[in-house]
């Protein structure tokens, strides 16, 4: 069984339970409460589904031929709650907008036997409301989070994020770089959902578009014509950006994320790492290198 989204998605959910066990095993040594949070948890409970319609963001930005291979895989809910000790975390927190998910979530939820039924707490509710309420409780409290945040398009709002500074969280997230943030920002500068780029970056528009958009100086029989055009290169520049943000938050932000390819060879997401913790960084780079070697 394999979780949606094909071998892009196999690549990611291996990194990142590397990183899950590597992460465990320290933070027990040094006695911290530890928390794992899953902003987006109805996404990766596996599903006999093969339906895109739990990615609305698809048909908005007509990227289905962009994620292809769709099929049923194991997913990131089932990966973590099979961990047995001493990979296994005080608190699991599921959150999900979607009923339907939420009952899915239960159904996996009670087949778990060597977790505490009462350490698994799933949450119908925007994933940006429970970081709020995840962020107060790390500020109050001597827990460790690590924060697993997996949408399909640009639901995690900057300003949400900023609530996690200066506490221990560790933070893997999937931007949608070469899909639905590329899309958003078109050839024509046009930019029809302006609000979206800006709750994603945390920038005025003003800036968004300075670090897209250049001018082009060119002779025509008329004289000199300048107009404006997107920059070349702009899915790598995406994930430049939003990491140069993540550094205002965290203190290390893994500099080459894992890239995730579509069968045409062509970026589609980055899988960035960030934390307030040196050794978490070592960590995730070492992962990281070997995987997009490997991928």
């Amino acid at each position: 069984m394999k979780d949606f989204g094909g071998e892009w998605t196999e690549q990611k959910l291996k990194a990142f339970i590397k990183y899950v066990k590597a992460y465990l095993t320290i933070l027990k040594k040094q006695k911290w409460q530890t928390i794992y949070f899953d902003g987006f948890a109805g996404y990766g409970n596996k599903t006999k589904e093969k339906s895109l319609d739990k990615y609305n963001l698809l048909t908005l930005f007509d990227l289905e031929e962009e994620v292809e291979n769709i099929d049923v895989y194991e997913g990131s809910v089932q990966r973590i709650l099979s961990l047995k000790e001493p990979h296994t975390f005080d608190y699991y927190y599921f959150i999900d907008s979607n009923e339907k998910y939420i009952k899915n979530l239960e159904e996996t939820k009670s087949e778990i036997v060597h977790i505490s039924q009462n350490r698994i707490i799933i949450r119908k509710d925007d994933c940006n409301n429970q970081i709020i309420k995840l962020a107060d409780a790390l500020k109050r409290k001597k827990y460790a989070a690590l924060i697993f945040l997996d949408p399909f398009g640009m639901q995690v709002k900057w300003k949400v994020l900023e609530n996690l500074r200066n506490t221990r969280s560790d933070l893997w997230i999937l931007l949608p770089s070469g899909v639905a943030i590329n899309r958003l920002l078109d050839k024509d500068k046009k930019l029809k959902h302006k609000e979206k780029l800006m709750e994603l970056f945390g920038l005025p528009i003003q800036e968004i578009e300075k670090e897209f958009y250049q001018e082009i100086e060119s002779e025509t029989i008329f004289g000199k014509e300048v107009k404006e055009e997107k920059i070349k290169n702009p899915i790598n520049h995406i994930a430049n950006l939003y990491i140069q943000q993540l550094r205002t938050i965290w203190k290390f932000v893994l500099e080459k994320p894992l890239i995730l390819y579509n069968t045409k060879n062509c970026p589609i997401f980055h899988f960035i790492f960030a934390s307030n913790n040196k050794v978490g960084l070592r960590i995730a780079s070492d992962i990281i290198v070997k995987e997009q070697d490997n991928g």
